[in-house]
């Protein structure tokens, strides 16, 4: 698998650009060098530029946390995030699973993630045995996010009221500032293994990349997807019919270091059931 150097080298080849935040722009905590550079480089070569996250938090409020690391709005044209799709279909109820929910919920996550239910008709209860439904935006406080051990006896009650689970971040882990920690999705492997019912909003379903395409407006043809995490990033975006790049921060660096081989690369790949064009050492415009 060959590995760029730059994020010049795709400049020729491709208009629109989906980039991954956490994991390609940042660690959690501040910018990857040369990503501010490498956004307006690419931003000055008229490419169009959709951060597309999965992210549980409504895009404004990601907007707002990549403004105050110095990512202001003039890099990019806009900003998906599966907390963003999630909204949307909690208000419409037309999707199917959505329109069967019945009752209230019950919610697995920090408070910073409610922006996911802001202005909505939904009242939040305290245990499993008052609710509808889950909502599952991630770890908390209280249990921690070092591993979904602490979650089991939680997530075994809902279980056993039969809550539908709705997983707003189906990302199974993330860096942040070099610690590895787990996210909504490693609860969701949980559940399903207790056999709940769960729905999950983001990558790699491809139904999150249509807003992004309409945003972009560029022939998929000419788009590519760079991100850090195969089961989510390079598969989504081989679901939606684009290319994709595989960066090599966030959780391929901690998993494969910042300089694997070709041969790590291809079987890595493979094992994931993925076929990335290329690898990118990081989002940066010069080496």
């Amino acid at each position: 698998m060959r590995m760029l150097e730059t994020a010049a080298e795709l400049a020729e080849r491709y208009d629109g650009f989906v980039l991954d935040i956490w994991g390609v722009l940042h660690d959690g905590q501040k910018p990857y060098p040369g990503v501010p550079e490498a956004l307006r480089e690419l931003r000055a070569r008229g490419k169009r530029i959709v951060l597309l996250s999965n992210a549980p938090r409504r895009s404004w409020f990601v907007a707002d946390q990549l403004t105050a690391m110095g990512l202001d709005a003039t890099l990019y044209d806009g900003i998906v995030t599966s907390g963003e799709v999630a909204w949307t279909m909690l208000r419409d109820r037309s999707h199917p699973w959505f329109a069967a929910l019945r009752g209230d919920a019950f919610h697995i996550g920090p408070e910073r993630d409610l922006s996911v239910v802001e202005k909505l008709p939904l009242v939040r209860v305290a245990t499993p045995a008052e609710a509808g439904w889950l909502l599952n935006t991630g770890p908390d406080l209280e249990r921690g996010a070092a591993s979904a051990d602490p979650y089991q006896p939680l997530l075994e009650d809902c279980a056993r009221h039969n809550l539908p689970m709705l997983c707003v971040n189906p990302d199974r882990a993330v860096m942040v500032g070099g610690v590895r920690l787990i996210c909504a999705g490693a609860l969701s492997d949980r559940y399903q293994e207790l056999g709940g019912d769960v729905m999950e909003i983001g990558k790699p379903d491809p139904m999150v990349y249509q807003t992004v395409l309409s945003t972009l407006g560029v022939a998929p043809g000419r788009v590519v997807a760079i991100g850090d995490t195969p089961h989510t990033d390079l598969l989504g975006a081989e679901n939606a019919g684009i290319d994709a790049v595989w960066a090599m921060t966030g959780l391929a660096a901690d998993s494969m270091g910042a300089d694997p081989t070709d041969a790590l690369l291809e079987a890595e790949a493979a094992r994931q059931h993925v076929r990335p064009v290329a690898a990118l050492r990081s989002l940066r415009w010069t080496a």
